[in-house]
């Protein structure tokens, strides 16, 4: 497998897993720098290698008056300050074509969304400028369709591309993970990520915004963790029933400790029956 090598930690290849974690969108400083600060804190505890993750623009909500955040230029200076301060890796995605030379200066990833990882022309525009990317797998695409994107990205020389299962479409306003995508889209090569939160996201499902089942969360994290991803990826919010995006599917930030030593122990027997 592939090995993504960012600062001072390893993706892939048996190595532990990364955490990829934090608000769903950029509120405001604060409360961004708040959480960042506790994941760096909780994580370098747990010693698991940490990315952050804050949106600085929400381009797909269900509404026309759903909160987006503070956009690319403001987003970005926020982002850049936390990683400069705190000393940790950032990621965010991107969703037009003016963000993606501006973002790949800043950010550590850059992340493809899931409603655009079939752009061919987008996809192949972020592979040339990001360091790393990680694409968000459609929740319209079957495990194997994700080798086609995997060709576009090597197609520009980047090797450094994760894979993310978000879930699939599974009738209306709900998605089902098949956990059978992860060994599958393992076995291409290339690191896999498990977005936990999204998974058990309810898409549109509260009307004008989606809904979530959060006390599924953990399940699904430990089962992921129990095949051998990668990374896992969790939204997470000081109050989510607060939070201005994703409350729903976001995890509250005193249940992290619990769940990530759990994680590490499950991690921990599995990398090594791997390796063996």
């Amino acid at each position: 497998m592939k090995e993504i090598i960012l600062s001072d930690f390893v993706i892939g290849d048996g190595a532990p897993f990364v955490l990829i974690a934090g608000p769903c969108v950029i509120e405001d400083d604060d409360i961004t720098r708040g959480i960042a600060e506790y994941l760096k804190n909780l994580t370098t505890a747990l010693n698991i290698p940490f990315i952050f993750k804050a949106s600085y623009d929400k381009a797909n909500r269900s509404s026309l008056d759903s909160f987006r955040g503070p956009g690319l230029s403001q987003g970005l200076q926020i982002l850049a300050k936390i990683k400069k301060d705190i000393g940790i890796s950032v990621l965010s995605d991107v969703h037009r074509f003016e963000e993606i030379k501006p973002a790949s200066e800043i950010l550590d990833v850059l992340q493809v969304p899931a409603f655009l990882c079939r752009q061919t022309d987008f996809v192949l525009e972020v592979a040339r400028n990001a360091k790393i990317i990680n694409i968000k797998k459609g929740q319209f695409l079957a495990p194997w369709d994700v080798q086609n994107i995997l060709t576009k990205v090597l197609s520009t020389g980047n090797e450094n591309v994760m894979i993310t299962e978000r879930g699939a479409t599974f009738g209306y306003n709900n998605l089902v993970v098949d956990l059978r995508s992860l060994p599958i889209m393992r076995g291409m090569g290339h690191p896999v990520v498990f977005d936990a939160t999204h998974g058990v996201q309810l898409p549109g499902g509260a009307g004008a915004a989606s809904g979530g089942e959060r006390d599924m969360v953990p399940f699904l994290s430990r089962a992921a963790i129990a095949v051998g991803i990668d990374a896992l990826f969790l939204e997470v919010h000081f109050d989510p029933e607060a939070a201005r995006c994703d409350g729903p599917n976001s995890l509250y930030l005193n249940s992290l400790p619990e769940l990530l030593e759990t994680l590490v122990e499950i991690d921990r027997i599995v990398k090594r029956d791997l390796k063996n």
